[in-house]
């Protein structure tokens, strides 16, 4: 048995529906559907969802598996939402917000302008060092903030460059002296 699939995903506030292979997670602002695929039965047991395969082979277990982390992704999702909290390092590195896009400076020559995506938004603190984006989508905010990240990776020899707040880079030691 997938361990992860046969866990059962809890939900409070979110509501729930099985319409087939489709499941319907909708909230008080917005829905998401997903559909499962012919292997995997939904059922709804009080305020719990539960997935079980009608198969035991180990492409079913592993969709199983696959499966029910995403539809518990989209209920938390829903019901609390995602942080990710990112810094960028660097003498004169910043972010600003106008509107929905974001300018960054980053020693370029040129400022790096991006524009944020239809359900994610970021708080930007005073400094503009410090960034928090939040979504109720975690694939969407997760490819935001490595989108963000690529436009200056953090070096190993100065540890300058954006990355995420908690992510640790390995310096390396720069030239020794004759």
């Amino acid at each position: 048995m997938s361990k992860i699939g046969r866990k059962p995903i809890p939900f409070s506030s979110a509501k729930v529906e099985v319409k087939g292979n489709n499941v319907l997670v909708s909230g008080a602002k917005l829905k998401f559907e997903h559909e499962l695929p012919v292997q995997l039965v939904a059922s709804i047991d009080g305020s719990t969802l539960v997935l079980t395969p009608t198969q035991n082979t180990r492409e079913v277990r592993a969709q199983w598996g696959l499966h029910r982390a995403l539809l518990a992704n989209k209920i938390h999702g829903i019901e609390k939402g995602f942080e990710l909290a990112m810094k960028i390092v660097g003498l004169g590195y910043k972010a600003q917000i106008s509107g929905k896009d974001m300018v960054f400076s980053l020693g370029y020559s040129h400022k790096v302008e991006y524009t944020l995506p239809v359900g994610v938004t970021v708080d930007v603190d005073r400094t503009g060092q410090q960034l928090l984006f939040k979504s109720h989508d975690k694939g969407l905010l997760g490819s935001v903030c490595d989108k963000v990240r690529s436009f200056r990776t953090p070096e190993p020899y100065k540890g300058t460059g954006v990355m995420r707040a908690d992510e640790e880079i390995i310096r390396k030691a720069g030239k020794t002296g004759a």
